[in-house]
C-alpha cells in the first residue's frame, strides 16, 4: 500500500509522520477487529459502525499475556469508553486512548485512523 510523508510544526518543533494506507474499506469487519502489519508491526484495527462509522487502531501486542491477539478481543463499552476486551485475561484497553482499564498503569500504542475514498489511512510517527 501507499504512504505519504507529512511535516507538521507544533511549540516550534517539526514532527514527522507517515501517512500510510494499510487496508481497503471491504477487508473491514463491522464492529469487530482485524489485525494489519504495517512496517513490522502488528495494529488491531477495529471498525465501529454507529452511531457514525470510525475506525480505531491500537498496538495488538496484549501486554498482560505478552501475545498479539487484540484484534481477536470482543468490543464493547464500559462507562461509556468504547474498549475491547482481550481474549486471554480479559483485560479492556480504550479504544481511543490504549490505556488499561483495570490497570492504568498499562496502555497501548494508539494510532490515528481513517476512512479516506475507501482506503484505511494510518498516520505514524517517522521517529
Amino acid at each position: 500500500m501507499s504512504s505519504v510523508n507529512v511535516t507538521e510544526k507544533s511549540n516550534s518543533k517539526e514532527q514527522k509522520s507517515i501517512v500510510q494506507n494499510v487496508c481497503l474499506q471491504s477487508d473491514l469487519v463491522a464492529n469487530s477487529g482485524i489485525t494489519a502489519l504495517v512496517d513490522g508491526q502488528q495494529i488491531a484495527l477495529f471498525y465501529i459502525t454507529k452511531p457514525e462509522p470510525k475506525v480505531y487502531a491500537i498496538g495488538n501486542y496484549d501486554p498482560f499475556s505478552k501475545t498479539n491477539i487484540l484484534s481477536r478481543g470482543i468490543v464493547c463499552e464500559i462507562n461509556g469508553k468504547l474498549s475491547v476486551a482481550s481474549p486471554m485475561y480479559k483485560q479492556h484497553f480504550d479504544l481511543a486512548t490504549g490505556e488499561c482499564l483495570e490497570d492504568s498503569n498499562v496502555s497501548v500504542p494508539v494510532f490515528a485512523a481513517k476512512i479516506v475514498v475507501e482506503h484505511v489511512q494510518l498516520t505514524l510517527s517517522d521517529s
